[in-house]
């Protein structure tokens, strides 16, 4: 079996996305510390991460955008967990329909829409015009009943010119979780493969980071 990593790396001071704070990493204990408190050649080091829960690779439940919807703490692991996944190449298209595709096999799988948006990480390209899903494709996955959807996006939605979110909407409105910023898709291949996105269980949170992640 092998493991294929599909999340970004956290650093200090890096941006996800514009406006929101940006993460500091930094130590609360020391290893110079420590070896004063346990002596000498004694030495452990605690981090210290304060973030904004929209950092890196993460996933968003329905209290993201539904003040009613469950929190991390509802959130199923059947559904990010070991799943059985499928990966659509929707690269060089901006606005993503999935008329083409036959989704009726679908239930129950994460679905990763590969854009490739996510070579552009680090730069100021990967903020603006991002591909994003429509919302006609959000209906389709509803439809059929998938278990998550994943983009290696800055949006699911698109994001340019209005606050509306409509793929947003009707995937947490259907409690189907989503996975944005995603990396490494290109290393998928279109099936066989497991997915795993697991947050940790907060309460009162609606996203919060994950190490997403395939075996195949």
């Amino acid at each position: 079996m092998s493991l294929i990593d599909l999340s970004h790396i956290i650093r200090d001071g890096m941006t996800t996305y514009p406006g929101l704070p940006e993460p500091v990493v930094a130590d609360h204990l020391t290893r110079e510390a420590a070896e004063e408190i346990y002596g000498p050649g004694i030495s452990f080091q605690i981090g210290l991460v304060t973030m904004c829960t929209n950092t890196g690779t993460y996933l968003d439940v329905p209290f993201h955008r539904y003040a009613d919807g469950h929190d991390l703490t509802g959130l199923s692991l059947e559904r990010v967990a070991n799943v059985d996944g499928v990966r659509i190449d929707r690269r060089g298209i901006k606005a993503i329909e999935l008329d083409d595709i036959d989704l009726s096999g679908l239930g129950g799988k994460a679905v990763l829409v590969w854009t490739g948006h996510s070579d552009h990480w680090g730069t100021d390209r990967y903020f603006v015009d991002h591909p994003a899903l429509t919302a006609g494709a959000a209906e389709r996955l509803v439809a059929a009943g998938v278990a998550c959807v994943g983009i290696d996006t800055l949006n699911i939605d698109a994001t340019e010119g209005t606050g509306e979110r409509p793929v947003h909407s009707l995937l947490l409105g259907s409690e189907i979780p989503i996975i944005e910023h995603l990396t490494g898709l290109d290393r998928l291949p279109e099936g066989g493969f497991k997915f795993t996105a697991v947050p940790p269980k907060i309460e009162g949170c609606g996203t919060f980071t994950v190490r997403a992640f395939a075996s195949i």
